[in-house]
């Protein structure tokens, strides 16, 4: 059956759905009833009263649009419940943030809508920093906005701003109040003020949405432990220790230094709580419909404050399933799915970012995959690449890192890779083990050099990393640092160049990340050369978590040292900030582009190539610290007949002209961007 023939054709100026789905997934028909009460609207109708006849009609277009992907996921995830009830609910909070929000943000989504791939944009580069470490407060923003501008920003991170409970909070991931802000960092109107002043420079919000759990003192978990019925069912509560115990069976240790266990005894709920991270976070059930109406709510408030991106926290661990380690079930995408589609309906200009750190494989099911595809997140972090770059230093080859890149499935239609050398959290050495055993080496023991590695423990060793979160039963070990202490530059002098080989492992680390496609994200401090803060330990909470070494301050003298060629932090920023002009400008590096790479007869070089409708290119980067060569024939097979190195801005020519197949030498730690000359 055609559905769009059997649907009468939208009336713009007429009333929204009075009835909604009818039918199955395959065949879904849509009823118009202008004439009928408002009460036949299930409110949807008086929702939108306010809007002018056209916008009304753009409400219309999109339900017709992203109706099934609403009503398909709900009937999923919820069999038991009247999903065609549930799905209206949802469109009637869509419709009021839709017509409550703001004249620029409706201009916004419009501008999105035409261009879809906005993030895809080789102009994207993004950066990452905790408000009050980056400038202070939320007012002290607007004061850095030349210097984010300098870089190439268009996407700027906040790290949590939202307020979180009192004392330890696991870097503001315990989340007591979505709709308010820390008050040392300023109000909900001073974000507002922010996420405005960013859009008219270009550059995207983005925050993070505590997804999985909130913090003990959240209001609904104060009121599950006060004894109502309602908000005891937003968590998973047992009795006593049948139920946690057979979980237990299954489920890894996220933290097992400071928080053994995934369940917490509450004297006042009477029961065993679920707490995945710390005994003060307690995760919600998702198989509640009332949670996801919850948070329904929330992603539109944060949408119409004007950010453009949320980070879903932690969105791995939202549904649990006895017997397996409740991570990664397939209800994740559905619930993604159901919160992107109202936010489609109401701010379609907001984008879903997953922050899901979780094996290779798992990985790209995150930005959509099978009945998935374009309906879940638009950006997933590639943790498998920041991995295999510090990997390939480390190990001084790219073996195992040709096989993981390749092994990965393609990039999802429409779907991102946010790239890094590095973020907020501590380095998991997320190696898989298959793709170790196809080199030739053991997946356990090449993570154990890693953290040996990275931790200075070896004698040949250039890192200053520090060991986060040993585990007791597989030993595997994961990695706090700046980038600058893991490549080797250890001085915390802002005058002090530092050691060239150190300075060009943390620029050719970066050069992979920016040249891979995606969305390229600095983490704060990284563009200075900014070592591991020797004091991270004093500040009161951040003893016992070490990845405060990692996330200084951005000090004054290194800012003001950025412009200053005779220091390290300015000879980093300055390299950093023409990349990101370069990147800017090659097409080449579109997000959509899929990057293969290709073998060389040097295995201390990594070749990725990147064929583009404007031309092929050719990032070619040398893994060590000694001259190695490449064939230039890989280029002409690439297609490239002119060669000339972009980001060197230099004419790329054999050493010797006159052998059959041409070899160039490499500098170390070399990174070429190789296009035909323009």
């Amino acid at each position: 059956m055609d559905v769009a023939a059997a649907r009468p054709p939208l009336e713009p100026t007429g009333g929204l759905f009075a009835a909604v789905a009818r039918g199955t997934a395959d065949t879904l028909t849509l009823v118009l009833d202008s004439q009928a009460p408002v009460s036949a609207h299930h409110g949807i109708d008086s929702a939108l009263a306010a809007c002018s006849t056209e916008r009304r009609g753009v409400f219309d277009q999109r339900l017709d649009r992203w109706w099934a992907d609403l009503i398909e996921p709900l009937g999923r995830l919820y069999p038991d419940q009247d999903s065609e009830a549930l799905a209206v609910d949802l469109v009637r909070r869509a419709a009021t943030a839709f017509a409550e929000r703001p004249e620029a943000l409706h201009r916004l989504d419009h501008k999105r809508l035409l261009r879809p791939d906005w993030l895809q944009q080789p102009r994207m580069i993004g950066y990452a920093a905790y408000t009050e470490r980056f400038a202070g407060s939320l007012a002290g923003i607007h004061d850095r906005l030349d210097y984010l501008q300098e870089l190439g920003v268009t996407y700027l991170h906040l790290m949590p701003l939202l307020q979180p409970r009192d004392g330890d909070n696991d870097g503001g991931y315990a989340l007591a109040d979505y709709r308010s802000v820390r008050s040392d960092l300023g109000t909900i109107e001073d974000l507002r003020e922010v996420a405005d002043s960013l859009r008219e420079r270009g550059i995207s919000l983005v925050l993070d949405l505590v997804i999985n759990h909130v913090a003990r003192e959240h209001r609904w978990a104060q009121r599950a432990r006060a004894g109502e019925q309602r908000y005891r069912d937003y968590f998973l509560i047992y009795p006593d220790r049948e139920m946690p115990d057979q979980f237990e069976k299954s489920l890894p240790e996220v933290f097992p230094d400071f928080a053994p266990g995934n369940f917490t005894f509450d004297a006042d709920c009477g029961g065993w709580v679920w707490t995945t991270f710390n005994e003060w976070q307690w995760d919600l059930n998702w198989a509640n419909p009332q949670v996801l109406q919850e948070f329904v709510d929330i992603v539109l408030f944060l949408g119409n404050l004007g950010v453009e991106v949320l980070r879903l926290d932690a969105i791995a661990f939202l549904w649990k399933r006895m017997g397996t380690n409740c991570q990664n079930q397939p209800e994740v995408h559905d619930l993604t799915q159901v919160l992107r589609t109202v936010a489609r309906l109401a701010c379609p200009a907001l984008a879903f970012k997953a922050e899901a750190i979780v094996g290779p494989r798992d990985l790209v099911q995150y930005l959509g995959v099978g009945k998935h595809v374009a309906r879940v997140s638009d950006l997933a972090y590639h943790n498998s690449l920041m991995v295999q770059v510090w990997s390939m230093l480390a190990a001084r080859n790219v073996v195992l890192a040709r096989q993981a890149l390749n092994a990965l499935p393609d990039t999802p239609a429409g779907g991102t890779w946010i790239t890094y050398a590095r973020c907020h959290d501590d380095i998991g050495w997320a190696v898989d083990d298959g793709d170790a055993a196809a080199v030739g080496l053991d997946g356990h023991l090449h993570r154990a050099f890693l953290s040996d590695w990275y931790s200075g423990s070896m004698p040949d060793s250039w890192a200053e990393g520090l060991v986060f979160q040993e585990n007791p039963l597989t030993k595997d070990r994961r990695i706090s640092g700046t980038a600058a202490s893991l490549a080797g530059l250890h001085t915390d002098d802002p005058a002090e160049p530092g050691a060239t080989p150190a300075l060009a492992r943390v620029l050719l680390a970066h050069a992979i990340v920016y040249g891979w496609g995606g969305v390229p994200v600095l983490w704060s401090g990284d563009e200075l050369a900014t070592p591991n803060d020797p004091a991270w330990a004093e500040e009161p909470g951040h003893a016992d978590d070490n990845r405060w070494a990692h996330r200084p301050r951005l000090a004054p003298d290194r800012v003001a040292a950025r412009k200053d060629s005779g220091t390290a932090a300015g000879r980093l920023f300055t390299a950093l900030a023409r990349m990101g002009r370069v990147r800017a400008g090659l097409p080449q590096l579109h997000a959509s582009v899929e990057p293969q790479i290709w073998q060389v007869p040097d295995d201390r070089v990594l070749v990725a190539v990147r064929r583009h409708a404007s031309g092929s290119m050719v990032g070619i980067y040398n893994v060590t610290g000694e001259a190695v060569s490449f064939p230039m024939g890989i280029l002409r097979a690439a297609g490239i007949t002119s060669p000339w190195d972009a980001l060197g801005e230099r004419v790329v020519s054999a050493d010797d002209p006159r052998a059959a197949e041409g070899i160039r030498t490499l500098a170390p730690y070399d990174a070429l961007w190789i296009i035909d000359r323009p």
